[in-house]
């Protein structure tokens, strides 16, 4: 009876011993198809973000090149007028010209100076009391002559009575003007913007953007919110940009702690809307703040 015992005893350890190496197989099968996942995602990854850093690189040199040849083109001319030219109206012709392209060069330099302080906390709010209708009429201003150049129909409602709001000025009017020549740059000739700026509750104001333009499928609006990016291919698009406009946009309102949020849909047309936060929240919030913010979203 005791050696029958010790027979099933060791038929016992048999059977453990196997499961544990069963176990330990299965263990190790596991990680490695998570190890093989994780690889085949990192490569799908590491492809992605080659892809952008090449379309990122074709669109700086683009628009990096473009106003450079441009203000060297216009004075070479100037340089070469002769005496009766310089008495003309050329030169003031070309130094126009000039203005133009080196204004557009400071533009795209800024965009990528302003995404990259906010992606590191480096940039701060200079958040004080303005009258919203002043922030949305300069805005408005520096944008008003690309509607009327396409023959766009803009309108305008700002609530009235809207009290002075805690922000950083010049940055909303960054924002607003991103929005408003994003709107005017995908909507065909003759179609509609709309801006409509609300009170909200808790001391908030609201800003919506509209248009009757192409459009954007979800896809596309992830695209065009990862910075550097743009909806169409940069080798066959037919807009100028850097693919920073709605990203700059949507940073600067994160960083004063409000919401930014994005509806579209294919031929039909675009909505931006987004919130300002009152006076105690804003003062609260730090470009660290929005860097958490952005790896959260992500």
């Amino acid at each position: 009876m005791g050696a029958n015992l010790i027979l099933r005893g060791s038929k016992g350890s048999r059977k453990r011993s196997l499961l544990s190496a069963y176990t330990a197989d299965l263990g190790q099968l596991v990680s490695r198809r998570k190890a093989t996942q994780a690889l085949r995602a990192a490569g799908i990854e590491s492809a992605l973000a080659n892809r952008a850093k090449s379309e990122f690189l074709a669109n700086m040199s683009h628009e990096l090149r473009t106003p450079l040849h441009a203000i060297i083109g216009f004075a070479e001319l100037v340089n070469n007028l002769d005496a009766a030219e310089m008495t003309s109206g050329k030169p003031r012709e070309f130094a126009g010209h000039i203005s133009q392209a080196g204004k557009r060069l400071l533009s795209v330099v800024n965009d990528v100076l302003n995404i990259s302080n906010i992606d590191s906390g480096k940039m701060s709010l200079d958040v004080r009391a303005h009258l919203v209708q002043d922030v949305v009429d300069s805005a408005v201003q520096l944008v008003s002559a690309r509607f009327a150049e396409r023959k766009q129909m803009f309108t305008a409602h700002v609530a009235e009575g809207l009290p002075e709001f805690p922000m950083d000025g010049a940055r909303i009017k960054q924002v607003l003007i991103n929005l408003l020549s994003n709107a005017s740059k995908f909507t065909p000739d003759e179609g509609k913007i709309l801006l409509i700026v609300t009170s909200g509750d808790n001391d908030s104001v609201t800003f919506a953007v509209s248009d009757t333009g192409r459009g954007m499928t979800q896809d596309e609006i992830s695209r065009a919110m990862r910075p550097f990016s743009q909806v169409q291919s940069s080798y066959a698009r037919d807009h100028e940009g850097i693919g920073l406009g709605l990203t700059l946009a949507r940073a600067l309102v994160l960083q004063h702690g409000g919401d930014f949020h994005i509806s579209s849909e294919p031929r039909v047309g675009t909505s931006v809307v987004f919130t300002l936060p009152g006076r105690r929240k804003t003062e609260e919030t730090s470009a660290h703040d929005f860097a958490g913010r952005e790896r959260r979203a992500g």
